[in-house]
């Protein structure tokens, strides 16, 4: 009877995808690998550089084992780890997640120098002062007047929006994406609801509140809607 193989590689565009076995010893893991690696990429300096992504399954691996891994792949002069992805996921990651699809609500308002940051979406009742800045790894909803500086998806989510009854900020940033206010505001202009998201030139845009039903339809999980 053949032997199941524990390591699997696969050549891929964007280099190597290693598939390892989730169900044998994690030291029967370890010495497959470090084999099979051996016995097909020579250690040569001009070999080309390969990236490696790591696939364990649904294996559970402790901080150390992720870096025996990563050390053992290195130890190939031509193999360069570029990440490693697993089923698994541990409580603090779980409980990361749910900090951040929780709305945090907030009846008040942010005056200068003041900073209010939440894990995940904002709803403040209040107005934003300038000077005062208020950051969420999620969205931030503002049924007030915003005047100073409003930070969304700080945690890495360009799909965050920033919505306010009033939309006069010093700054706004969406991730890493940044968008600093204009100069003047024409006091003549329409106090309808704004919505600030990134497009798909990953520039910051202000439009009506309207367009979050079609740019984001699944902002929300309650049915109906305007």
């Amino acid at each position: 009877m053949k032997k199941k193989q524990n390591v699997l590689i696969k050549g891929t565009k964007d280099g190597l995808t290693l598939f390892l076995n989730d169900q044998c010893s994690y030291e029967e893991l370890k010495k497959e690998l470090d084999e099979k690696l051996t016995a097909q990429y020579i250690n040569q300096d001009d070999y080309p550089l390969i990236t490696v992504r790591i696939d364990v399954g649904n294996r559970f691996l402790t901080d150390e084992q992720i870096e025996e891994i990563k050390q053992l792949v290195r130890h190939k002069k031509n193999l360069v780890v570029d990440d490693i992805v697993s089923n698994v996921m541990t409580k603090q990651e779980v409980q990361r997640i749910l900090d951040e699809q929780e709305i945090t609500s907030v009846v008040g308002i942010v005056r200068s120098g003041q900073v209010l940051e939440v894990p995940g979406d904002l709803l403040l009742i209040g107005d934003v002062n300038p000077g005062g800045t208020v950051v969420a790894g999620g969205n931030i909803y503002i049924l007030g007047a915003l005047k100073g500086i409003a930070h969304a998806g700080c945690s890495g989510n360009d799909e965050a929006v920033i919505a306010a009854s009033v939309m006069k900020p010093s700054q706004l940033r969406i991730n890493h994406c940044l968008n600093r206010a204009p100069d003047q505001y024409d006091e003549n202009e329409s106090h309808e609801m704004e919505c600030a998201y990134i497009d798909d030139s990953y520039q910051i845009v202000i439009d009506r509140i309207k367009v979050l039903k079609q740019l984001r339809p699944n902002i929300t999980k309650l049915k109906g809607g305007f």
